[in-house]
Formats: structure tokens, sequence, C-alpha cells
């Protein structure tokens, strides 16, 4: 689980700003929190980032995506990291982004903190959060690595960091180097931390049409279940020849298609196709959706024809069936939620999750949005609702609603949000007056003309 994550010098950014999952004193909701009597700590199952346009939501969304593929897949020898320091205040180019995640692994918090410039890992750490102490299991800086003494022994750890690029962290090199000690830390960045961002195409929709799945029927009737239309969806077959990509794509897929693995395409116009090897054979299928007509009779539709709504729908379905079953402690984040789907979709959705959450579960849902009829505490506790706002530097800042003391539990807090009394609204120069001035102005100009 993510118990918390602090940015600084990440695009908008600049300051250090911390995103906390821990649940605060209040009890409203509190069924569904996971608990730790090991720490005494409450973790909470979902939180909502509001603000307006450009307040900074993508920009924290963007800075977990770059340390989850910075610790997953590294960087190429020779090659810069592709930090994105904040570029109003020229001295903060010339110094590293910062980045602290808290995770909880195993009954476990560990805290691994990295620096980066574009040239090389600053600092770098992982520290094992004890109950009443902390264990420093490595702390790597200018160029100098110190090893707590349980590791010290391990002589393969002083070899895979002398293996180590300046360019990429240690904790990336040893599990290349096959070193398992930090193994789980890396897995949990790999695995269990999804990313879905607003025009991705999230990709296991084979869930949909493979009918020997144990998730089918679930995924086809939640799927129907949404009044988009479509009864199901299924997969044609056609043969790997008549993919309609480029030769060249063709001959990699051949090279790195594993046995009994899938890979997913998707086309311009939207069509999705999966690609399989199975008994040393390529097999791939194009997905359709089945509407019912007037009688009852199937008819089989191009994803393509489908609304941006009915595909944001099978985009999301994987994600939110997962977390409805908890059966893997995945941490899902999605930024912009509601795009392209109804307001009262979007809550059944987050509904339907947090009827399931607590107990014994670990998932966690993380995401951003406009949308202020989510803005309601019979939904989300104000612990769960945070504030992106960003102030006349360019410089973003992330609040809790919990911290406004004038938000009791039973306030309706969409109205003093959108009065702008909680920060996180756009502020907008434009005015009815001011446009008919212009329009005026420009009206005059066209008849001296």
């Amino acid at each position: 689980m993510l118990i918390s994550v602090s940015i600084e010098n990440w695009a908008s950014l600049r300051e250090k700003t911390t995103f906390s999952m821990l649940a605060s004193r209040e009890k409203q909701h509190g069924e569904r929190l996971t608990r730790s009597e090991k720490y005494n700590m409450r973790v909470l199952p979902i939180a909502a980032i509001y603000g307006g346009n450009a307040s900074g939501k993508t920009n924290f969304f963007k800075a977990i995506n770059f340390a989850k593929n910075f610790v997953v897949r590294g960087t190429q020898p020779q090659a810069s990291i592709n930090v994105n320091p904040y570029r109003l205040d020229p001295k903060c180019m010339k110094e590293p982004s910062s980045f602290v995640f808290q995770i909880f692994i195993d009954e476990t918090i560990y805290e691994l903190s990295f620096s980066v410039t574009r040239n090389e890992v600053v600092e770098e750490s992982l520290v094992e959060v004890r109950a009443a102490s902390e264990r420093v299991l490595y702390h790597r800086k200018n160029g100098k690595p110190h090893f707590h003494k349980s590791l010290q022994k391990d002589k393969f750890l002083e070899f895979a960091f002398r293996g180590t690029r300046d360019n990429q962290l240690f904790l990336t090199n040893c599990v290349q180097q096959k070193v398992e000690s930090f193994l789980p830390i890396y897995n949990w960045f790999k695995d269990q931390l999804v990313l879905i961002a607003p025009d991705a195409r999230f990709a296991p929709f084979e869930l949909f049409i493979e009918e020997d799945n144990p998730m089918y029927a679930v995924m086809n009737e939640t799927l129907a279940s949404l009044d988009t239309g479509i009864e199901h969806l299924g997969g044609d077959p056609l043969p790997f020849e008549d993919l309609p990509c480029p030769a060249g794509m063709k001959s990699q897929l051949q090279e790195e298609v594993e046995e009994g693995s899938t890979v997913y395409l998707f086309a311009p116009n939207n069509d999705r196709y999966l690609v399989t090897r199975k008994n040393n054979e390529m097999e791939a299928k194009k997905l359709v959706a089945y509407h019912c007509d007037e009688n009852g009779r199937e008819v089989k539709f191009e994803i393509r024809n489908e609304s941006d709504g009915s595909l944001r729908a099978i985009d999301l379905l994987p994600a939110f069936v997962e977390l409805f079953s908890g059966s893997e402690p995945k941490v899902y984040i999605i930024d912009e939620i509601d795009r392209s789907l109804h307001s009262l979709l979007t809550r059944e959705l987050l509904e339907a999750y947090l009827l399931k959450a607590g107990g014994d579960k670990s998932t966690q849902l993380l995401f951003t949005t406009h949308d202020v009829l989510l803005m309601d505490q019979s939904l989300l506790r104000r612990d769960e609702m945070w504030i992106s706002e960003r102030d006349r530097t360019g410089n973003t800042s992330l609040r809790s609603f919990s911290e406004y003391e004038d938000v009791r539990y039973d306030k309706d807090i969409r109205k003093s949000y959108l009065q702008g009394r909680m920060g996180g609204i756009p502020r907008i120069l434009l005015s009815g007056s001011l446009i008919d001035k212009e329009v005026q102005k420009t009206n005059e100009s066209l008849v001296h003309e």
C-alpha cells in the first residue's frame, strides 16, 4: 500500500509537497480503513485530488509515473535522466528533483528516496521503518555507498554498487544483477503501482473475450450494467499476417512475444488487437462489441464505432473489477477519472469499490477529477479529498480537506469550494462585460475597414 509520497522540484511542484494516505482521527467511514496494529496506523483506501486546470494535478501524476519508470526500467548507458525541474526559477533548473515514497509491504513500511539531475543520481536511500525506530538498509551519496551492518557481509552488494552507473538507481541495478535483498520494493513499483492516464488505453481487455478466463463473466456482466448499450465484448480471430501494422513491427512481435504471453495493439482509429503465442504459433484477435437489436438478436459493432464514454469504461473496468475483488494489493492512480464518463457512472464505480474496501483488503485508488458532484462527504471522508492549487508564482501545493478547520463532517463543502473559499479553482479573468467590449471593438474595426 502507498503510505505517502513527497515530491520536490518537479514541473510546478517547486517546494516539497507531501501527499499522505494515512487516515486522520475522524471516525466517518471508519469501517473501510486498513489497520496495522504494529504501526498503530489506519490507511485510506481512496483519495481524490480536485483543482482547476493547470493547478498541478497532472504534474503530480506524471511525477509518480516518472519515478515508477525510473525504478523499474532505469536508463540506458550514456542516456540523460528524463527529469522535469521547475522552470520558472533558474536556480531550480540546476537543483535535483527529489522523490520520497513510503510503502507498506508484508506488514513492513519501507521508505525509498532519491534525488536526480539529468546526469546523475545525487542521493539514494532505502530505509526500513520500524514501529519505534528506523534502519537504513543502504545510503548512497557522493558516489559512495553505506550499508547497514546486517548487509555488510554480503560482498555481492559491493560488487553490484561498483557496477551501478551514475544515471541509474542502485535498487534497479541490484534487481538486474539478480540480487534479491530489495526485490519486494522493486516489485511493488513494477507490479502493484498502476497508473492510468486520461488518454491511456488500459491493456488487459482479454478478460472480456477469453471465455476460459475466470473474470470473463464478471467483466461482461459489469460492462452490460453500465448502460453503454454493449451486451458483451468478443474477439474476432484474424491471421497474424493480416494485422494492420508495419512489417517491421510484425517481425519484432514474432521475435519478442514469448509462449503463452499476450501483447496489445491499439490502432489510431481506436481498433484494438490481441496477439498471443500458443504452441509456438502467433494468433491475433480483434476486439469487437455486441449490441442487441429490438428482437433481442446480437449485432456486432466495430470498437471504433463506440462512444468515447464506452471506450473509457472499457479501459477502466479491468482496474475497477480488480479493485472490487481486492485479491491483489494494487494501487491504482487514475488521472482525470471522470474523462468522458457521466458523473453518476463514476460515482457508481466508486461506491461499488468502497463497499468492499477495508478489512483484509489492501487495494487503493487515487484519482484526480474536476467532478464536484464527487465532493460529497457521504461518499468520501475529508482526509480522502485533496485540493491542488497553483499560486501566482506557478508553484503547486496539495492540501487535504481535513486541514480546513471549518469543514465539518455534516457540511456540504461543494458550495464553499466553488465559491473559492478553499482554493483549487481557476482564477478566470474573463467576464461578460469584458467579452462584450472586445466584440464591440472587433465589430467597429470591421465597419471602418
